[in-house]
């Protein structure tokens, strides 16, 4: 059984960020810094560690003006894909994103994740942009409030 947890120390948010690095930087010979940014205490880090602390599902929601929310950084790992860890990490952050009382949560999907994300009940709004000249991405809501 996997449990989703929030980060509440800073071994719990290095796990986080290898794990955003890993699979969202890496492959694209991108710096492990682009990995995060100044909001991280300000934000939710969820997360789903295994018996020895890995993470192996993460994804962040901060919240942006407007009583809006937005999903960052949700990676899951290589070797458990498929298994409905994603789908946990979002549920995980709607919940929270109700308890603070946002309206609509937003992300930017990489275009091979938005299907996952229409499963999850998210819309496209429009086509956004192309990071690093390579990956499409779609900007996507949800009303929650």
């Amino acid at each position: 059984m996997f449990t989703v947890r929030s980060a509440n120390t800073k071994e719990e948010l290095d796990a986080i960020l290898k794990l955003r690095y890993i699979i969202l930087r890496q492959p694209w010979n991108q710096p492990a810094d682009t990995a995060t940014d100044s909001l991280e205490e300000t934000s939710i880090n969820a997360f789903i560690a295994d018996e020895k602390g890995n993470a192996i599902a993460c994804g962040r929601l901060q919240e942006n003006e407007g009583k809006v929310g937005q999903i960052r950084f949700m990676a899951v790992d290589n070797n458990y894909q498929g298994k409905g860890l994603g789908k946990l990490i979002v549920k995980y952050l709607e919940i929270k994103g109700k308890e603070l009382k946002l309206n609509t949560i937003e992300l930017q999907a990489r275009e091979n994740a938005v299907k996952f994300y229409e499963n999850a009940g998210y819309t496209i709004k429009e086509r956004s942009f192309l990071l690093w000249g390579i990956i499409q991405h779609y900007l996507m809501e949800k009303k929650i409030g």
